[in-house]
């Protein structure tokens, strides 16, 4: 098997192997992933952070070794804050951005540099290396980051992203990993019964008519929700679902809440 590194701040991942097919997700910079299939335009991937699966062009593919692989497997996770960070390559030119929430593997606090490949960077800004205190505040203040960020079906970064993308990123510069989809994420935690025990960070997911749950966001105070709905935004929350600031209406119904941070810090 064959295995690949982002070396770009965003790499498209889509459904099926075509220009055409929609974007079921991104890999961020630093994020690893395996090659399951292959032609001559497209590879077939899965990303290790949250084991999903869909096709990147295969221009945008940067070859590690199985050895590479397994060792940024056992690495600590150090991920980017700040929205967009520079990175500069140790050798040569091409200064870019980064977003939050992308990793930094190999990660030399001492020289704030991180290897990609065989090539050696150089990044300022905030990094996350292991939060054990102020978990919850340290969410919400990254979520306040993103506000008005668009939404973008797929989407993983401030650029733009989409309501489970905005909770996964979220939770991953908090040093969680959960799952990429809101239905796959809301089978993980312990339930919350009233919105009056929610805490700010836990998940509160919402269900379409028929059942099925289609959004989720995070809770903030006991009566506001941040959350990814034709952009970052910021509304208020009851039993009932999300009620819209802006158009004085209940826009998602409520179905269920979660606790994933076991603690009240």
């Amino acid at each position: 098997m064959r295995y690949g590194i982002s070396n770009l701040s965003i790499v498209p991942v889509r459904t099926d192997p075509s220009e055409t097919s929609e974007m079921c997700t991104q890999i961020l910079f630093g994020e690893h992933y395996s090659i399951l299939d292959e032609n001559k335009k497209w590879c077939k991937i899965k990303l290790y952070f949250d084991g999903y699966e869909g096709w990147i062009d295969q221009k945008m593919v940067k070859e590690i070794s199985e050895k590479t692989f397994l060792q940024l497997a056992q690495q600590q996770l150090i991920v980017t804050t700040n929205p967009f960070n520079i990175v500069q390559p140790e050798k040569g030119y091409g200064n870019f951005l980064i977003v939050a929430g992308s990793s930094l593997p190999f990660y030399k606090a001492s020289s704030n540099t991180f290897t990609i490949g065989t090539d050696n960077y150089i990044i300022q800004g905030d990094k996350i290396l292991a939060v054990k205190k102020n978990i919850r505040n340290i969410l919400i203040e990254n979520a306040l980051k993103y506000f008005n960020s668009p939404y973008l079906w797929g989407g993983r970064s401030p650029f733009g992203v989409d309501c489970s993308g905005f909770s996964q990123i979220l939770y991953k510069m908090i040093g969680l990993q959960i799952p990429r989809d809101a239905a796959q994420q809301a089978l993980i935690g312990e339930n919350i019964t009233f919105v009056e025990e929610a805490h700010p960070g836990d998940l509160a997911f919402f269900d379409n008519e028929e059942g099925k749950i289609v959004h989720v966001g995070i809770i903030w105070e006991k009566n506001k929700i941040i959350h990814s709905s034709g952009k970052v935004r910021i509304d208020n929350i009851d039993h009932f679902g999300i009620f819209n600031i802006d158009t004085n209406r209940y826009s998602h119904q409520m179905r269920l809440m979660r606790r994933i941070i076991q603690t009240n810090e």
